[in-house]
């Protein structure tokens, strides 16, 4: 007997959103890391990645193959490093995500906070001795900076560094850190004993005093693995602390840089739920005829779709002014803001539309319907992101 088959074996893949001839405004180069992109998550990611976030298990051989793909090192120049332009960050961050939000954070975790504040922080010399490997991914990178009980205000940070002759010693606690349990270099943030400056070390891992201990129970990013770290009197030597990071400001700067791409990570999730939503509505039968032809339908996907291409045009016009340098945080705390609140309305709206299926992982949007929640919390929760553009509309803060 032949097994049964599921239908709508193609519900990740992607269709067609380009409405505004957003494609037009691509060079060749932005194009190719796209297609090269959506090519390896239609190909290689969507197969078996529902397998991997149901059992909470990293995707290793997905993770290696994004070296080969060029695509690692965000908007770094030099050092092996991706050193691609803004618009096509955010296109391969975007196509990452449409694929899995793991997948897409752990190369954002890796290159766009880890290897970012070694470039923006470091010296000549540590850039030199970590940038190469990172790039290749022989050396995989962490971001510790929140805690416990800091996360929105990551300010006050409580995770001490007391110089010790030619090392400095850490203590403290660190949550929700991802690859802190896998990475080989661990960029943490900590504050001076002496000054009351935030500075920044690279712990090199194993290191005596370093636990990190992954968070269990996860129904969000469940393929990449996020850490409790302990650091009890970590020693870190001298050559380790980043030179440039002197002040909280400077681990804020490396933020900021990473936060527009939350957009086009939001974009991505918001993109395959459409996609899902569409090829299901039009191979669905119900009562004689396809989902599609009911004008209830069809009246949420155009909402959807409009939506969808509001996204695309914020990331679009956010790329265009980080091109120039003029994508100010406030701007980049708006496009996440807006992206990702829009993409957990479309992503509730295509989990509707699949009725009982749209709860299967087989279908693929309720990973992305799940997913979506962490990106939306992570790099600046909805109301911080208001909190900050309110002060700048207004001139007042709400908070300190």
């Amino acid at each position: 007997m032949t097994a049964p088959t599921t239908p709508y074996t193609e519900l990740g893949e992607a269709l067609g959103t380009d409405f505004f001839s957003v494609r037009d405004q691509f060079t060749d180069e932005q194009w190719q890391r796209f297609a090269d992109t959506r090519t390896f998550v239609d190909a290689e990611v969507l197969p078996g990645i529902n397998d991997y976030w149901e059992r909470a298990e990293l995707p290793w051989h997905l993770f290696r193959r994004l070296p080969e793909l060029g695509i690692v090192g965000e908007d770094i120049q030099g050092y092996g490093a991706a050193g691609m332009s803004p618009l096509a960050l955010g296109l391969v961050h975007m196509e990452l995500h449409r694929g899995d939000g793991s997948l897409g954070t752990f190369l954002g975790v890796h290159a766009g906070l880890a290897m970012k504040a070694i470039a923006m922080c470091g010296s000549e010399e540590q850039r030199q001795r970590w940038l190469p490997s990172m790039s290749t991914m022989d050396k995989l990178g962490a971001f510790a900076l929140t805690e416990p009980m800091h996360g929105s205000d990551s300010v006050a940070l409580e995770t001490t560094a007391t110089r010790d002759g030619d090392h400095w010693v850490l203590r403290g606690s660190k949550r929700w850190i991802g690859n802190g349990s896998v990475a080989d270099l661990v960029v943490v943030w900590a504050r001076d004993t002496d000054s009351g400056e935030v500075l920044g070390f690279v712990v090199e891992t194993p290191a005596e005093g370093y636990e990190a201990t992954v968070i269990p129970g996860k129904v969000s990013l469940r393929a990449l693995w996020q850490a409790d770290i302990e650091l009890d009197g970590v020693r870190v030597p001298e050559e380790n602390r980043l030179t440039e990071a002197r002040t909280f400001a400077d681990c804020a700067a490396v933020l900021a840089t990473t936060r527009g791409t939350c957009a086009w990570m939001a974009l991505g999730h918001a993109t395959a739920g459409y996609d899902a939503a569409l090829r299901y509505a039009l191979e669905r039968e119900q009562f004689g005829k396809p989902l599609a032809s009911f004008q209830i339908v069809q009246q949420r996907l155009v909402a959807m779709l409009a939506d969808l291409t509001g996204m695309q045009l914020y990331c679009m016009q956010s790329a265009r002014l980080a091109e120039v340098g003029k994508l100010s945080p406030t701007v980049a705390g708006l496009a996440k803001m807006h992206n990702t609140r829009t993409a957990r309305k479309i992503l509730s709206e295509a989990r509707d539309l699949l009725g009982g299926n749209g709860i299967l992982l087989e279908h693929h949007v309720v990973r992305h319907w799940a997913d979506i929640e962490a990106i939306h919390t992570f790099e600046g929760t909805e109301t911080i992101q208001t909190l900050i553009v309110g002060r700048d509309v207004t001139g007042i803060s709400a908070f300190t």
